[in-house]
């Protein structure tokens, strides 16, 4: 970050905290998470500005029961089970994809949902299972696989729907609390396909500040800025300090194919429990693709992880450090929980770079 710009914004903030109590504010993306550890934006909030990590991480917050689904899938006889890289570590009760795959499963890395096109075409008797984990961000993408299978008339592949929706789990946090929010820190790739709209509610009825903000160091202290200019002032609203990135109305292309192909439903969040209408299920004409009523999968439960303190950390009650497996015997290397995972991970992010800035 350039010193004339990082002194001139560093002294904004301490004005703006110097007018207002204790406020906490929380970041709602992994990106988010790891962009403010490795510029090391946390050394310089105000003593009374708590910038907390929420769960911003489709990874962390996919239910432990739908990773054992996964698992399952990718267990049955000519079967082939297609993830993203990040999801193949994440544990379930029974151990993860990548032991399924040590065990024989067929579990295969894609880099994007229409990677499983040509290995289904290249494959006619396999069926080729995608598992669909992320927000708003990646469900075009499935979208479109579903749209390409039908239009080619493929007919082994299927989806194993674990998309989440965003704005029901804001809805959640700004009632709880324990987690006491005043305003959120929005996700720049997720308000690039909803725009600003939805998250008027929690501007509205919860009185919560709101700004969309970029992922450079500069462009979070802009939103961390106009955050705490809304709590001196009194005046919640929702605010785009990112409009290279996000336009108002977010993109209706993308959102006309997310309308197409699902709908939203309950889902059940990690740490988070059921959010009504947070999750998304496949339409009438893509109902087929449901790899769950194809292959029959069995239905899962989850189980609490001994020691783990995930749900807390997503929630933005507690941060990774205080929980009494971090770095000790859940590390990177051999994760415990989910949010030690991913690279975006809160556990992850804070055992990386938290020597760098991070403050409790």
């Amino acid at each position: 970050m350039q010193a004339s710009f990082l002194s001139s914004a560093a002294q904004t903030l301490a004005e703006l905290a110097r007018r207002i109590g204790p406020v906490r504010l929380m970041e709602v993306c992994g990106t988010h998470t790891v962009s403010i550890f490795r510029s090391g934006l946390r050394s310089l909030l105000p003593e009374n500005v708590v910038l907390l990590s929420g769960p911003g991480c489709p990874v962390c917050v996919t239910d432990q029961a739908d990773v054992d689904q996964a698992i399952a899938a990718a267990s049955l006889p000519g079967v082939t089970l297609c993830s993203y890289g990040d999801m193949l570590r994440v544990p379930g009760r029974g151990g993860s994809l990548r032991e399924a795959a040590g065990r024989g499963g067929d579990v295969r890395v894609v880099m994007s949902a229409m990677d499983v096109i040509p290995l289904a075409l290249n494959e006619p008797r396999r069926e080729f299972v995608f598992f669909a984990v992320g927000f708003e961000t990646t469900t075009p993408q499935t979208a479109l696989l579903l749209q390409e299978a039908k239009r080619l008339g493929v007919g082994n592949v299927s989806v194993l729907v674990e998309h989440k929706r965003v704005l029901p789990a804001l809805e959640l946090l700004a009632q709880d609390p324990l987690t006491g929010v005043k305003g959120f820190l929005l996700p720049g790739h997720v308000s690039s396909i909803i725009g600003l709209e939805p998250y008027g509610i929690l501007a509205e009825k919860y009185r919560l500040a709101c700004a969309v903000g970029g992922f450079e160091g500069e462009q979070i202290l802009l939103a961390l800025c106009a955050l705490l200019s809304q709590a001196v002032r009194g005046e919640p609203r929702v605010v785009n300090a990112y409009p290279s990135g996000v336009r108002d109305r977010g993109n209706p292309r993308a959102r006309a194919l997310i309308d197409e192909c699902f709908t939203p439903c309950d889902s059940v969040w990690r740490g988070l429990g059921s959010i009504p209408q947070s999750g998304l299920k496949l339409r009438a004409p893509y109902a087929c693709c449901d790899a769950r009523a194809k292959l029959d999968l069995p239905s899962a439960v989850s189980a609490p992880i001994p020691g783990c303190r995930c749900g807390e950390v997503l929630r933005g009650r507690l941060a990774p450090p205080q929980c009494a497996l971090f770095g000790k015997v859940c590390t990177p290397q051999e994760p415990v929980g989910p949010c030690m995972v991913s690279s975006e991970g809160s556990c992850g992010a804070w055992y990386r770079y938290g020597r760098r800035g991070g403050r409790l």
